[in-house]
């Protein structure tokens, strides 16, 4: 059962200790109607088949990359992985971590931001070998169908994603330089 493994990593992996998240390894599916799997290897079975696919593989694979689905599909143990531009995972923290930054509401930034952040303050970003979740379809969102119609909405974004990037400068100091400087070489 999903709550007795996530409570069983929980305290296995000491995160009431620890500076830790947990990363939910995300998959999707383009059926509106799915058999939710019930095991990881069902799981496998059903992205070999093609009615699963890794999150956003389609349109936006660096939010998920960083997972290494190729690890996940054999790992047994928790594994760690290292922060990458545009990370942006389903992730189990302690209550305590820093919140979501609530400059980006609506569309855009809000996940990425806080990993970025969780990453600032070192927290280990480790990699459930027996979780998932599935992103069922649904309609566009108000604020998606904003964001690739108005400049002026990505504008705006990008002035917060720069306001942001100061922030972490002031607050981290030249370690959070590596964060500027992947924004830049995108």
């Amino acid at each position: 059962h999903p709550s007795y493994y996530y409570r069983n990593s929980i305290q296995q992996l000491e995160l009431p200790q620890r500076k830790a998240a947990l990363i939910v390894p995300a998959f999707e599916t383009l059926h509106y109607r799915l058999t939710f799997p019930k095991s990881k290897a069902e799981l496998l079975s059903m992205l070999d088949m093609g009615s699963l696919y890794t999150f956003r593989y389609h349109v936006w694979p660096k939010g998920h990359a960083p997972t290494d689905y190729a690890k996940w599909r054999t790992a047994t143990v928790p594994y760690r992985v290292s922060w990458q531009p545009d990370f942006e995972p389903y992730v189990v923290v302690r209550r305590d971590c820093p919140r979501y930054d609530q400059r980006f509401v609506g569309f855009g930034w809000n996940k990425v931001s806080h990993i970025m952040e969780l990453d600032a303050q070192e927290y280990e970003l480790l990699v459930l070998p027996n979780a998932f979740m599935i992103h069922m379809p649904h309609a566009p969102s108000f604020d998606i169908s904003k964001f690739r119609l108005s400049a002026g909405y990505r504008g705006c974004l990008q002035t917060l994603r720069e306001e942001f990037h100061q922030d972490l400068s002031r607050r981290y100091g030249a370690a959070a330089l590596k964060y500027l400087t992947a924004e830049r070489s995108l």
